[in-house]
């Protein structure tokens, strides 16, 4: 009994080294590299981590890879997204969790939505730990969903600091367009239209058709009609001489029934707006 209570005072004293180092994700490696700077003899390692983990000083993501629990005082907690980013590489917040980051819907997505180019699955967490959800896996709680996206299409990402982390997220303008690709993910089409709205004074028109032209034909042509609603065409005419064969869905995720517009070559076909 001594020695099992002498062994967790050491893991929590790793914990606080692990800390110090700005180590809040760390990897079984990491914590055998820092072992003996607490007298843990790195055998032990694997032990000393299944008791943090018992007593809730660490959670764990996957196999090998842990969060501090508690970072401590002064020191700000894990955040979700630093989470996702970690558990698959490379990636990036997107969809439904950009939109909310940008601060273009006020509802808040039950779910971390993220983009990788890897082909490699999420983990599937130890018993205890959570499990596979909806293309993702679930840790304290949490969901974590990741679309997989060819090497092409990782693009528009910047970084920025959230709770003290650098995260990757897609920006404004290809969060948009991912709305005009995969509503569904990005709360629906109607919320896609009202993101175009409250974020055109902050639009760079340049960035929005450079994207359209790299998604290709179907979100080129979904993009001049939204922003010739908002005034902001005659800025980029090149969507307009974009030529496309037949006439692509407005919302591809709503009916082929609507009236075709001939301009942007898309049919309409939005709720109030379908023809008979």
């Amino acid at each position: 009994m001594a020695e099992r209570r002498k062994q967790t005072l050491v893991g929590i004293e790793l914990t606080r080294r692990l800390t110090e180092q700005g180590d809040r994700i760390f990897s079984t490696d990491r914590a055998r590299e820092l072992a003996p700077t607490v007298g843990l003899k790195p055998e032990y390692v694997c032990e000393a981590l299944y008791r943090l983990r018992k007593t809730g000083w660490i959670v764990p993501l996957r196999r090998g890879l842990y969060a501090l629990a508690n970072a401590g005082p002064g020191v700000t907690d894990v955040h979700e997204y630093e989470i996702a980013m970690a558990l698959v590489q490379p990636s990036a917040i997107a969809y439904w969790s950009a939109f909310h980051h940008h601060g273009l819907t006020e509802q808040i997505p039950r779910s971390v939505h993220a983009v990788t180019t890897t082909s490699a699955s999420v983990p599937r967490l130890r018993r205890g730990g959570g499990g596979r959800s909806r293309g993702g896996c679930v840790v304290n709680g949490v969901t974590y969903e990741y679309s997989q996206v060819v090497p092409e299409r990782f693009f528009g990402v910047e970084t920025v600091w959230i709770s003290g982390a650098q995260i990757q997220v897609t920006d404004l303008e290809r969060t948009l367009l991912d709305g005009l690709s995969k509503p569904r993910r990005c709360g629906g089409f109607a919320e896609v239209l009202h993101a175009f709205e409250v974020s055109a004074e902050e639009l760079e028109i340049g960035k929005i058709r450079d994207y359209a032209f790299r998604f290709g034909p179907a979100v080129v042509k979904r993009a001049g009609w939204v922003l010739d609603h908002l005034g902001l065409a005659s800025d980029v005419p090149e969507l307009a001489e974009y030529q496309v064969q037949g006439y692509r869905l407005l919302d591809p995720s709503g009916p082929a029934k609507g009236a075709c517009d001939r301009a942007w070559q898309v049919q309409v076909n939005l709720p109030g707006r379908l023809a008979a």
